[in-house]
């Protein structure tokens, strides 16, 4: 029951002194702007515009301002034709639910819609005026928790997005060095498969890191730090383009050693260099991702870049020639990957 009620984790506490910011600014606001002692529509307006991004504000602050003018139009119209009755009431919900279905209308405008109608028809429909003060305090709510939201650090979602990429970087180099070693010693078909299975992981990773750009990037919309913080979103955007290449030559290139794998295959010469050059992409790779070199710490050797020396291919096996063709052509565009040619 509690995980149905209760989230992960908590909202941050900047975000939420933000929401109640701009509830109690909304409220005074409009007391002083409408001659109204309950200004209950902006308050709830502010409360529900202010999101975690500026971009995400200004989306929920159109969505509800469409919404509340829409339902007192509504409600107005229909309080005008047919007077006052809870059948009327009922009717004016039931038809601006479909009004907002028709327009194609975003959930929180929709829902908004059949909300305001029934409350201007419940509590405002014998005083003068109700329905354009609602729709007017609406949009102070709403301007409130946009100004709120873009003055008080307006948060740009860039330590996610550097995070998800670099946790895919390194998982891909994991996954080429694994490769290496799997071409150095016998395998059997169980152990191929989890070879398989774990390079597969590569694309739910690379799926959260594009997500974690794209949030990154919208968090930038509207926001004052956007000259700042622009340019190390877009390099993670761009770290993101050259590794995503390499998650499906190295998915490409374990399926092949899964497929065209037999016992016989690392006696080959030019498997075993393989094997080396594999390992040095990784490291390679690594140094990319991360080049302060906390990621090599666990790793003290030293290694020359790949395919920095020629590469002798012997003549290999019939049932081989395949396989370590496929190996170095896919090494040689890991390679083109990793250093940006």
């Amino acid at each position: 029951m509690t995980s149905r009620i209760q989230a992960p984790s908590r909202v941050p506490l900047l975000q939420v002194t933000k929401v109640a910011v701009a509830s109690v600014l909304a409220w005074l606001v409009a007391q002083l702007l409408l001659p109204t002692d309950m200004p209950i529509f902006a308050a709830i307006a502010a409360l529900l515009v202010v999101q975690p991004s500026v971009n995400q504000t200004l989306g929920r602050a159109i969505e509800r301002s469409v919404g509340v003018i829409a339902g007192v139009i509504i409600a107005t119209v229909i309080a005008q034709l047919f007077g006052e009755s809870e059948w009327i009431i009922l009717a004016s919900i039931v038809v601006a639910i479909f009004i907002g279905w028709a327009l194609r209308l975003t959930p929180a405008s929709a829902n908004q819609i059949p909300i305001s109608a029934m409350l201007v028809l419940a509590l405002g429909t014998t005083t003068p005026g109700y329905a354009v003060e609602r729709i007017i305090e609406t949009l102070i709510g709403a301007t409130i928790g946009f100004i709120v939201t873009i003055s008080i650090a307006p948060p740009v979602l860039l330590a996610p997005a550097q995070d998800s990429v670099a946790a895919l970087g390194r998982e891909v180099a994991a996954t080429i060095d694994r490769l290496a070693v799997a071409l150095e010693k016998p395998l059997r078909p169980a152990e191929l498969e989890e070879l398989l299975l774990n390079a597969r992981l590569l694309r739910p990773m690379q799926a959260k890191a594009a997500d974690a750009v794209k949030q990154g990037r919208e968090s930038l919309s509207f926001n004052p730090r956007r000259s700042r913080l622009g340019s190390a979103v877009e390099a993670e955007a761009a770290m993101l383009d050259r590794l995503s290449p390499l998650v499906n030559r190295v998915l490409g290139m374990t399926r092949a050693v899964r497929d065209h794998y037999d016992d016989s295959l690392r006696q080959e010469p030019t498997v075993r260099a393989i094997s080396v050059e594999l390992k040095r992409a990784a490291h390679d790779l690594l140094l990319l991702v991360e080049p302060s070199g906390d990621a090599l710490s666990a790793r003290e050797v030293v290694e020359p870049p790949m395919l920095t020396a020629p590469l002798v291919i012997a003549t290999p096996h019939p049932e081989h020639w395949i396989l370590i063709g496929s190996l170095m052509e896919d090494l040689r565009r890991v390679r083109e990957e990793i250093v940006g040619e």
